[in-house]
């Protein structure tokens, strides 16, 4: 069960990586950014913490029972944000498009948020564990939008 939460969470973070880490420079580098654009460096240790709690979340809810009312819609959204994490990361770093992980982002927070609301009815502890990665992504979401029209 461990297993089903830890091995998803770290391959969206793998896949992530592979777009990211070749298009920092020059292509990131690059770019304009708004003043609030954290240093390079705290992405790694952010995005870390984020990952670790995602699978704690996520194994805190695959621990209930198959037929526990919400845990399949539940399960069903975080699995969808999960896989829209790593997809941002090949449209905005892969495809060098600051719209293209507008696009992703956007939704991405809203349901990672639904993901929350959910959990909350599930098991509250999983909720809490979330609510970093939603604060986290709407703060991302204004980045991306920032460098967006910085560099339109």
């Amino acid at each position: 069960m461990i297993a089903v939460a830890v091995i998803p969470v770290i391959a969206a973070s793998v896949l992530g990586q592979l777009a990211t880490y070749p298009n920092l420079t020059p292509w990131y580098a690059g770019l304009v950014k708004p003043s609030f654009n954290p240093p390079n460096w705290v992405f790694a240790p952010v995005w870390t913490a984020l990952f670790a709690l995602m699978a704690f979340s996520a194994w805190r809810i695959l621990r209930l029972h198959r037929r526990t009312p919400l845990r399949r819609l539940g399960l069903s959204l975080f699995f969808i944000q999960l896989a829209l994490n790593p997809a941002w990361s090949w449209m905005f770093f892969g495809a060098h498009s600051p719209l293209l992980g507008l696009i992703n982002i956007i939704p991405q927070l809203a349901v990672i948020i639904a993901t929350v609301v959910v959990f909350l009815r599930l098991d509250f502890i999983a909720a809490v564990a979330l609510m970093p990665l939603a604060i986290w992504v709407a703060f991302a979401t204004m980045l991306n939008f920032s460098i967006w029209s910085m560099n339109s």
